[in-house]
This record gives structure tokens, sequence and C-alpha cells, in this order.
């Protein structure tokens, strides 16, 4: 790259739909590749660019145009693919065909592209397997967030080497001081933070949770919900709180992605099943309590040493069970507290390189 010449990154990935998880994402990307190089110019593929604009301070187009994507990439110096868990067809069919067929463009445009800490699978359709079979093994660079992602991979066929990173959201740092709707809450008690998801499969798991949260209020500790996808999350919040007996709150969904850091790092345990409000329990020092309903949660909370208690369409399971291991948990707060950051620091020091290697593989291909 000769000097002056200022670097132009395409990125692709679920974006721009207020998801604060996929929006985390992007932030933390965007933030590692600028640290890297102060220069570099981001075009983000959005579902929202007017607002992918002006919250990340980037060039943004609309990811369903194929002629403004053609013309991103064509004028870029490579395609970042990722983070998050793109390639799968579990939540509907169009995500592997979306994200493949991206890729093709770039390679068919003869641009540079790299697979950026992505969460693989599950992969159900024969004719995704076979798509990303194709897609991945032209790939020019393939960083996956966990060892089952890798090994997906490879039952799939892909023969590119496989590097595991850390998921991009480990190289954030949360805000030190808690929101100033925190601070209004005036909490004198312990606070257990909440991340709850809608699920397809039944929603019993709501009567449980509930039961569990009314008797941590009555054990002594305030109840905090965090909806982690805006609207959606707050929805499935409030229905909880509908089932509870017991005082609990909800945050503010449309809280930016900085207050969410700063909530769930303010609270003294989270109970979740947002994979990023487990992440950012994690890099916020909070010890955490995983109910799982993908892959994707078991391989994050193992890297962060850190319980499952319970999958999520299991019946095995209630709601003074869960409140039970709230207690042990509780209990041992700083023990848990010290196995986490042990299990993390290693990951959020390497979660920026892989900004690195991104920057690096695209000057060489210039």
């Amino acid at each position: 790259m000769e000097k002056g010449d200022k670097m132009n990154i395409v990125l692709s990935g679920y974006y721009g739909f207020h998801n604060v998880g996929d929006e985390a994402i992007l932030y933390a990307i965007i933030q590692a590749l600028r640290a890297h190089d102060p220069n570099v110019q981001v075009t983000v593929l959005s579902n929202d660019p007017a607002f992918t604009e002006k919250t990340y301070g980037v060039h943004a187009v609309n990811r369903w145009s194929v002629g403004d994507i053609v013309q991103a990439l064509r004028h870029s110096d490579g395609l970042i693919s990722g983070g998050g868990s793109l390639l799968q067809d579990q939540t509907g069919w169009r995500s592997i065909p979306y994200y493949t067929g991206i890729m093709q463009i770039a390679k068919w445009l003869g641009k540079p592209v790299m697979v950026y800490a992505q969460g693989m699978g599950p992969v159900n359709k024969k004719q995704n397997q076979w798509l990303m079979k194709w897609t991945l093994n032209q790939v020019d660079r393939l960083t996956v967030r966990d060892e089952p992602s890798a090994k997906l991979l490879k039952t799939l066929g892909i023969t590119k080497p496989i590097t595991v990173v850390p998921d991009p959201v480990m190289g954030l740092q949360p805000p030190t001081t808690p929101t100033v709707w925190w601070q209004q809450q005036s909490f004198t008690r312990p606070v257990i933070a909440v991340s709850v998801r809608d699920w397809a499969r039944g929603r019993d798991f709501e009567r449980k949770m509930a039961i569990a949260l009314d008797r941590s209020v009555q054990a002594g500790f305030d109840v905090v919900f965090i909806p982690m996808h805006g609207r959606h999350d707050d929805e499935t919040s409030r229905r909880v709180l509908g089932v509870m007996k017991e005082h609990a709150i909800v945050a503010p969904y449309d809280a930016s992605i900085g207050e969410k850091m700063a909530m769930i790092a303010s609270a003294h345990l989270l109970v979740g099943m947002r994979l990023h409000a487990l992440i950012f329990a994690a890099v916020g020092q909070t010890p955490f309590i995983a109910l799982s309903y993908d892959p994707k949660i078991d391989a994050f909370a193992e890297q962060a040493n850190q319980p499952v208690f319970a999958h999520v369409e299991d019946d095995h399971w209630d709601g003074e069970a869960l409140f039970s291991y709230i207690q042990q948990c509780m209990n041992k707060r700083e023990e848990r507290k010290e196995a986490m950051v042990y299990a993390v620091a290693p990951l959020q020091q390497v979660a920026q390189q892989t900004a690195a290697e991104a920057l690096a593989l695209f000057r060489e291909k210039k």
C-alpha cells in the first residue's frame, strides 16, 4: 500500500437490525480496525444505513441492494464477513445463501475475503452444507470464535486452515461508571441482571424463570432485566415480569451498547440467555449463569469457565432449582469471578489481533 493510500474495507454481517449483540460486534470490529489503522475507511452493509452511519461514523449501504453491494466491493480493498452467527440455517433458510453470496461477489471482483470470528452452524440443509464448503474453501483467511465451529467446518469438508479466535466483543472495555439510569434506581441490595429472549419452542422456561427470580427477590436481591435485542427482548422480559409476584424492573431497551455493558458490569450476577449478554458480563467481570438455547452459549460458557445451569428446552429443571443455583453462585461470587477473569484475560488480549491480521491480509493483496 502506497504511503497516503487509505485502506477501504467492506463489513458484512447482521448489522442495522438493532440487535445489541450484533451491533456490539460491529462496534468492536470498527474500533479494533481503527486502533491498528486510524485512517481506515469502513463501508458497512446495513439494514439501516442511516443509523449505522450516524452511530459508528462509517459509510453504509443497503444490504439488500445488489448494485450498492457490488459498487462498495468494487471500490474496496477487501471484505470482512462477520462476526456473529451468520452461516447457520436454524433461524431461517436465507442466511447462508445471502452471506456466502456476498463472499462470492467479492471473489468474482477479485477482492480478498476474511471470515472474521464467526460462529458456525447448525447447518441442516444439504444445499447449505454444499454452499458453505464451496465458498469457504475459496476465502483468503478463515477464523471462527470457538472449537465446535472449527470442528463443524472440517466435517463439511473445508480444507482451508481454520484459526480459533475470540469473539470481537471480548476486545471492548466496559465503561467504568454506572449509567445515569442505574444510579437513579438507588439500589441498596445486590443486583441480579437477567437477559432473556423469546423461544419459539415453548414458554415454560419463562414461568420457571419467574419462580426463580421471585425467590431471589425474597432472599434479598434486586432483579433487573436487560433487553439485548430491543423491543423483542423487552417484550419477553415484561412477560416474565408479568408472571412474577415480586418487584423487578426492566432497563430501557433502547439503551446504547456502552450503557448495557455498564449495567451488566454494575450487577453482582447475570442470569443470561443472550450470548453477548454473557460476553458483556465476562468483559465487565460479572460472574454469570447461562441458560443455553444454542451450542454457542455452551461454547462461550466453557471458554469463560462459567456454568451452564440448563438448556431451555430441557424439562429436567425448575424454578426452585435455578434459585438454589443462583444462591450458590452468589455465595461463591468472588471465587466465580476469579475463575472467569483468569479464563477470559488471555482472550481479551488476543481479541484485537484479528483486526491486525485482516489489515495485513488486505495490504498484502492490494
